[in-house]
């Protein structure tokens, strides 16, 4: 079921966010400094073109105070746009019976780009019934 709901969102927009989130990262990297960044935009990127099936998990391994700094400056950088972006989006899609996956998908990615640092990309097993 994730491949048609990633199929229908890369489709209708996903490859779209996709360039946009890996361009904005790439040109983060070719500066020093933004390259935690830029990382990040790849990351949330490469997520945004295929969302279904994944889910976004805080790292067991957190770094702490370094996360929350680098949170903080990424969110004043650029970051508070893009989960605007998803949140308006998502909003705009749940309002209707057929959207409301698409506009769930939005809301995991306002999340993720609202705060990147210290949470990681998992795809999502299928349970396994013998």
């Amino acid at each position: 079921m994730s491949f048609i709901g990633n199929l229908i969102w890369f489709i209708l927009g996903g490859e779209i966010m996709c360039f946009c989130y890996i361009i904005y990262g790439i040109l983060l990297c070719i500066t020093i400094i933004g390259i935690p960044f830029g990382i990040q935009l790849i990351k949330i990127g490469l997520l945004s073109a295929f969302p279904f099936g994944k889910e976004v998990r805080e790292k067991s391994n957190r770094v702490g105070i370094i996360s929350l700094i680098f949170n903080i400056l990424y969110i004043i950088c650029g970051g508070f746009s893009f989960a605007i972006l998803h949140l308006i989006l998502g909003l705009l899609f749940v309002i209707t019976i057929a959207g409301y996956p698409f506009g769930l998908q939005h809301f995991k990615l306002a999340k993720l780009s609202l705060t990147p640092f210290g949470k990681e990309i998992r795809t999502i097993e299928p349970n396994k019934s013998n």
